[in-house]
């Protein structure tokens, strides 16, 4: 097996396994609401995740030294602090399983930013992947059906915003130099956690409520959820173009919502279901163009 093959095969492994985790993260999270409120639960959270990369960096010997501070800290305020921030207050208003997959249109604003502020143009045949999975989403997330929050559909939409626009911000960087992803999580993870922190002292938040329950749900989201897939989707936007990254990760609100029908009940209408289904459509479409660009590539 040679090195290119070797690098799909890791790079489709950790995609499932970000949807995977991801994907029954937004059950959790949802869960985790019950003990406190959702700017103390995002700043612990991000605070959590910050502590266990920054532990994984010594262990490892890799470098702690803060590089390129400016655009870590822009990363930090709005991938970690913009994008947790608002996708923990949408839940407050919204299900698990509809706030997952509003936050996943931001495909969909990476893929338009991508090509002025990244270069990455994007073929006919992928502009259609990606309108399939965009009339998946509008099924799925029903925008003529007011009946449920329209706050929360906005604040899933600042999410969906925030996580592009870090997105991109991650790629600018590591195109101008080379910096250790895991050490860019770790900085990345405090600058948010801290802004997180300042906003939730400033709204006199409630306590957290410190139980055997709270902790688990917090040490698992902190540790595995948020510092090992944010250190895995860096990997990924270091291997892959942004839209193809992106794009691939649409498996997380399928999981999300499945994962909300089975433990929090909540249901989903037969347009939802076709809108998984018109996603599940667009990822084996994608995966097949990936497929033949590289059997091109080789021949």
């Amino acid at each position: 097996m040679d090195a290119a093959k070797r690098g799909q095969g890791w790079s489709l492994l950790a995609l499932a396994v970000l949807s995977l985790v991801w994907g029954y993260t937004w059950v959790l999270a949802k869960q985790g609401l019950a003990y406190a409120p959702p700017f103390a639960f995002a700043a612990e959270r991000s605070l959590g995740a910050a502590a266990a990369t920054f532990l994984a960096l010594v262990l490892l010997g890799r470098p702690l030294r803060l590089r390129a501070p400016w655009p870590t800290l822009a990363i930090g305020v709005v991938q970690t602090g913009g994008f947790i921030g608002l996708q923990t207050w949408a839940l407050v208003e919204g299900g698990a399983g509809k706030t997952a997959v509003l936050i996943f249109t931001m495909p969909i604003w990476t893929l338009l930013m991508a090509w002025p502020l990244l270069g990455e143009r994007i073929r006919a045949p992928q502009w259609l992947v990606a309108t399939v999975m965009l009339t998946g989403l509008l099924l799925i997330i029903e925008p003529w059906n007011m009946a449920t929050s329209l706050l929360s559909k906005c604040l899933g939409v600042a999410a969906a915003l925030s996580w592009a626009t870090g997105t991109i911000l991650i790629k600018r960087l590591l195109a101008r130099e080379k910096v250790d992803l895991l050490s860019l999580t770790a900085w990345q993870m405090l600058f948010g956690a801290l802004a997180l922190s300042l906003v939730a002292t400033m709204l006199s938040e409630p306590p957290t409520q410190w139980t055997p329950a709270y902790f688990a749900i917090l040490a698992f989201i902190a540790i595995v959820s948020t510092a090992f897939c944010w250190s895995l989707w860096a990997w990924l936007l270091d291997s892959v173009p942004a839209w193809e990254a992106s794009l691939s990760v649409l498996g997380t609100p399928v999981v999300a919502i499945v994962s909300s029908r089975l433990v929090l009940g909540e249901g989903f209408s037969a347009a939802e279901i076709a809108g998984m289904l018109l996603i599940g459509a667009g990822l084996a479409s994608l995966s097949l163009l990936g497929w033949l660009a590289s059997r091109r590539a080789a021949g």
